[in-house]
């Protein structure tokens, strides 16, 4: 299981024109999922998600996590980021895990997140979605479980 994790200042995902979840000030989520994940790494990746220090303190030092400066989380699934891209010019998405897995998986990673009382939105599960932020600093890291 991946996170593609960014610091915003806000972002929102739109479907079909229409807005389903907005954030101002916290970290946008891009996730994939793997045909061997399940709950636990799904659980294990929240917790990393939720106590990863990518705010800065008053020092200007990253050691601070969502949950200490109050901000939420967009999560969205994205199966391109288990792609294979290692040949070719064309991905493969071999490793993806089949989409009724996923959207459960998906479905509990947000759970886990909401549970530690962090505010959530989402995007729509295997939806054309558009999505716009606004990064800060950029701040982007990958994270693996």
């Amino acid at each position: 299981m991946k996170a593609l994790i960014q610091r915003v200042k806000h972002a929102k995902v739109e479907v079909d024109g229409k807005c389903v979840g907005e954030i101002k000030h916290g970290i946008l989520v891009l996730l994939g999922i793997e045909k061997d994940d399940d709950e636990a790494k799904a659980k294990k990746l929240s917790q990393k998600v939720m106590n990863y220090r990518i705010f800065s303190d008053q020092q200007g030092k990253m050691n601070l996590n969502v949950q200490q400066v109050k901000g939420e989380l967009l999560i969205v699934s994205q199966f391109t980021l288990v792609a294979d891209t290692q040949s070719g010019n064309r991905p493969s998405f071999s490793s993806a895990a089949p989409a009724q897995l996923s959207e459960t998986l998906y479905q509990y990673f947000i759970k886990c997140c909401s549970d530690n009382g962090v505010p959530c939105q989402t995007g729509r599960f295997a939806a054309d979605m558009q999505v716009s932020l606004l990064n800060d600093g950029p701040v982007t890291f990958q994270l693996q479980v």
